[in-house]
């Protein structure tokens, strides 16, 4: 039976400010990446999160980002691969010493935003992730834009890697996402989101914003928690997959 896994970033809460839907998607998804503090979140925020996605039998993944709280992590900062390191290195052992602290194991570690697309192309920052998550615990995850350096990065020094799509994000014919920046970078029509999923994962291609038929191993599937209609979406998501015999599952638990 096919499989997917069904990721969203939660935790991104942060002092009196509540942001997402965190206690309703948690009952629909299978991966939780959790805000370690540098774009959002906070301690507190952090553990209600872990004991929630524990709560739901939900897997734990740590989401680190560039430290901008002001600009949600999806800046790009100017920052060496040593910097990028010690950063991953702090937010992912924080996360990770939560989750056993409470009971729990973390899965997998997904960077976010900027960090995100900033590892996807550069090799080297790539490389100081993989390093970071790799020096914590052998045993993670790393998630990555399918194809990417990041994803080499991972496979590189040994790391198990989980290969992502988007959902309600079109791609360049090189497999690269669409720059928000641009015109139709979003794909906001919900049955074409999911089509585009099903798509992905029973044919493992996707099409480009230009009609170009593009190869897409899709292990996992990121859900954007901070779109109001994130759990409409998501919940028919799970529906529409399960319907096409596509088991929805954490990546962890795959044999």
């Amino acid at each position: 039976m096919m499989k997917i896994d069904l990721n969203c970033d939660l935790g991104e809460s942060f002092g009196v400010y509540v942001l997402g839907q965190d206690e309703d998607i948690l009952t629909q998804i299978t991966s939780a990446n959790i805000a370690c503090g540098f774009h959002a979140g906070d301690p507190s925020v952090m553990v209600r999160t872990v004991h929630k996605a524990l709560e739901q039998n939900v897997a734990i993944g740590a989401h680190p980002g560039y430290p901008d709280l002001m600009g949600f992590g999806r800046r790009a900062l100017q920052a060496t691969p040593q910097d990028v390191y010690d950063m991953v290195l702090y937010q992912v052992s924080a996360l990770y010493g939560m989750t056993r602290a409470l009971g729990g194991t973390l899965q997998h570690v997904k960077p976010h935003g900027a960090l995100y697309n900033t590892a996807a192309k550069d090799p080297n920052i790539a490389e100081a992730i993989a390093k970071a998550v790799h020096d914590i615990d052998d045993g993670l995850i790393l998630f990555g834009l399918f194809g990417s350096a990041l994803v080499r990065a991972g496979q590189s020094v040994g790391l198990r890697v989980a290969q992502e799509a988007f959902a309600d994000r079109t791609y360049q014919k090189d497999g690269s996402l669409t720059s928000r920046q641009q015109p139709h970078a979003m794909i906001e029509d919900k049955d074409k989101a999911i089509q585009q999923v099903i798509s992905m994962v029973q044919r493992e291609e996707v099409l480009s914003v230009d009609g170009y038929k593009i190869p897409m191993q899709a292990d996992t599937i990121c859900i954007h928690g901070d779109h109001p209609s994130a759990l409409d979406f998501v919940t028919e998501l799970k529906q529409q997959l399960l319907a096409s015999d596509i088991g929805v599952e954490a990546v962890a638990q795959w044999k």
